[in-house]
């Protein structure tokens, strides 16, 4: 009666990667439990959080390096695995809500979100590549288009593109605080994405600052996005709570893959237990006020009835 915050399938969204073939399922060493799937098994896979009551998907391509390229093109060519994944989980479970990560990374040869030219990064030209993806991923029946690359003016650049090209339904989720951080680690394994020299400081965001994030919110909520996210969660609850208290958007935040890892780690050695751990951090985000959770967690809470 008296709870204050209150955590629901509705409130979760399952990342999810996905790898060529046919009946492939490998596990990502980093991140027990979570699992590479070809198309097929990612279908299979869907449909089994679907029974759970589990709606919210965001896809992940995991890609050989023989076709990533300087310029990401495999990110919006026709007939592409992703391509193919989205429409597919689209065509089979219409009802499922699909959400696509826009960035170059697991295209690209240099492993960096934006185009990179001497050793800099050039913002205003990976628009242009940022905006071929988002339509594709639309055109492939995206429901919401997920930018995590923080280049400068991307969520306006495309909104605009799906906007003039009859996408006006098709929602944005910006990664808006997404920051330096040293949890990505197992995600970049997962999808063999790390930068090949440097790092991304120059254009993710400094983990020493906080009001920077309401910078970036703004800037994202004027170009016309629809819900404003924070990455990593755990480590920045004061920059959840902070978006929270200074927008009328709905705010996402990213349990990422160092959080999932270090949990699990844990678990394992029998230092914490499993299902207090996982739900009082899923709690905690909530609470800080995140409306939508992305995190490795989604469909072992359902599966096991921790909330």
């Amino acid at each position: 009666m008296v709870q204050e915050t209150h955590l629901s399938a509705a409130n979760l969204i399952f990342p999810l990667f996905i790898i060529d073939g046919n009946n492939q399922r490998t596990e990502v060493a980093s991140m027990p439990g979570i699992y590479r799937n070809s198309v097929d098994n990612l279908l299979r896979e869907i449909e089994s959080c679907l029974k759970l009551g589990l709606k919210s998907f965001d896809l992940f391509p995991n890609l050989e390096e023989a076709i990533k390229d300087k310029y990401a093109t495999e990110s919006y060519r026709d007939g592409s695995l992703y391509l193919n994944a989205i429409s597919e989980v689209k065509r089979h479970f219409p009802e499922a809500i699909v959400i696509t990560d826009v960035a170059m990374d697991p295209y690209s040869s240099d492993g960096h979100d934006g185009i990179v030219e001497d050793g800099h990064i050039l913002n205003d030209e990976t628009l242009e590549v940022l905006g071929k993806m988002a339509l594709a991923h639309a055109q492939s029946g995206a429901d919401i288009i997920a930018p995590s690359d923080m280049m400068d003016g991307r969520v306006g650049y495309i909104r605009q593109v799906l906007d003039d090209n009859g996408f006006t339904g098709v929602s944005i989720m910006s990664y808006t605080a997404k920051y330096a951080s040293a949890f990505y680690g197992p995600f970049r394994d997962a999808l063999n994405s790390a930068p090949k020299f440097g790092d991304k400081k120059t254009y993710q965001m400094n983990p020493a600052n906080q009001r920077e994030a309401l910078i970036e919110a703004d800037l994202d909520e004027a170009e016309g996005a629809d819900f404003l996210m924070v990455k990593p969660a755990l480590a920045y609850l004061d920059v959840i709570k902070l978006l929270k208290d200074n927008t009328d958007l709905p705010i996402a935040a990213y349990n990422v893959s160092g959080e999932y890892a270090m949990v699990k780690a844990a678990i394992q050695k029998g230092w914490l237990n499993e299902e207090r751990a996982i739900t009082e951090i899923l709690t905690s985000i909530r609470r800080a006020g995140a409306t939508a959770i992305l995190t490795y967690h989604a469909k072992e809470v359902l599966e096991n009835g921790w909330i």
